[in-house]
């Protein structure tokens, strides 16, 4: 029989993987569910501005935010971010990549996307059970490859879908009285809509045309992960999102353009630990007695000079009792002819895992006007 070398190691693993998705404080919570490197933003961008981008994103970072708003952007982009994950661990091999990129096609009247996202847990040893003695070792990594295509219903109205496969290698062992171990995959789709009229009367206001968008995602659509056998499968982290965003001032100079998002998992436990399917929870999830603490909100502020440098800032927040994560988020960002380079910063309290996290992204965008 072979085992992981320490309780400490697993205690690492289980850290980081509730860091990633956000566990219930309570002490009898167990995690919601499979794979939550699914639900970490994916771009410097809206990480600078609370992780908020569901109603604003117009980059290749749609296919994650918001796969509708692929529809009203031209020509092709690439973009690529890295970051070192949960840099108070200090575990160098700890990291995560998300590479995107988009294109509109005339023939098939909307846009496609693509993305790889790749998550780096990081290297364990292997022991005998009876010895301590190191008699391999392996990594511990999850990965998830999706495409999408989005298009025009209406002048003001996009509608978007995902198609994922995912991958999930937390150990290539199992236990004694498991007959499986940690490698599993699946696949999810996801469906979006994305609001940006052109003309907008509202009282009080007046037209807000070209100035206020709006976007729903319901992501992570799909079969539970199946690690050691059916009965103790994990449901994948379905999320319903749903962003605002609106242009304060926007001139041939200066734009300042606000984020305001609310997410929510849907995902539900039943008292003996099994869970709904995808299609049932989306109701269910809602009957669990949290009412609205579940629901996440994350909101920023982006200014443009000239469309040349941005700053940005935000603030991202969970109920105490479902996780718990509250932090302030910065960033900034420079565009020069078809390049782009993004940087964010989390500023949470020290002992938090997510604090002094730093994302780069780096964009290239070619064909589609100014």
């Amino acid at each position: 029989m072979k085992t992981w070398k320490s309780f400490g190691t697993l205690v690492v693993l289980a850290l980081i993987l509730s860091a990633v998705g956000g566990l219930c404080s309570d002490a009898q919570a167990q995690g919601e569910s499979a794979v939550p490197f699914l639900l970490i933003a994916p771009n410097s961008r809206a990480s600078g501005m609370g992780e908020s981008g569901t109603g604003v994103v117009d980059d290749a970072s749609a296919i994650f935010w918001n796969p509708a708003a692929l529809a009203f952007l031209k020509g092709q982009e690439v973009s690529i971010t890295h970051a070192n994950w949960l840099p108070q661990f200090n575990l160098p091999d700890l990291f995560y990549d998300h590479l995107n990129y988009r294109m509109d096609i005339d023939a098939i009247g909307g846009t496609i996307g693509a993305s790889v996202t790749y998550l780096s847990l990081g290297e364990f040893i292997v022991t005998g059970s009876d010895s301590p003695t190191p008699i391999g070792k392996f990594k511990a990594f999850e990965y998830a490859v999706t495409g999408g295509y989005a298009t025009r219903v209406a002048e003001d109205l996009g509608v978007g879908v995902n198609l994922r496969f995912i991958h999930s290698a937390l150990s290539p062992i199992g236990t004694e009285t498991e007959q499986g171990n940690g490698i599993a995959s699946t696949m999810s789709f996801d469906l979006a809509l994305m609001y940006r009229p052109t003309k907008l009367d509202v009282p009080l206001l007046g037209d807000i045309g070209n100035r206020f968008s709006l976007g729903v995602n319901l992501s992570n659509l799909g079969p539970k992960v199946t690690y050691v056998d059916a009965d103790q499968a994990d449901p994948l982290p379905t999320n319903l999102r749903l962003g605002l965003g609106y242009k304060v001032l926007d001139d041939e100079v200066n734009e300042l353009q606000l984020a305001l998002d609310f997410s929510r998992l849907l995902v539900r436990r039943n008292e003996d630990q099994t869970s709904d399917p995808f299609y049932k929870a989306l109701i269910s999830a809602w009957g669990d007695g949290s009412g609205l603490q579940k629901v996440i909100v994350s909101g920023g502020a982006e200014y443009w000079y000239d469309r040349l440098i941005a700053l940005r800032m935000g603030y991202f927040y969970e109920d105490p009792d479902f996780g718990g994560r509250k932090f302030l988020t910065f960033g900034a960002g420079i565009r020069y002819d078809i390049y782009g380079f993004d940087f964010s910063y989390i500023s949470a309290a020290e002992d938090h895992p997510l604090s002094d996290t730093i994302r780069f992204s780096l964009l290239i965008a070619w064909g589609g006007g100014e």
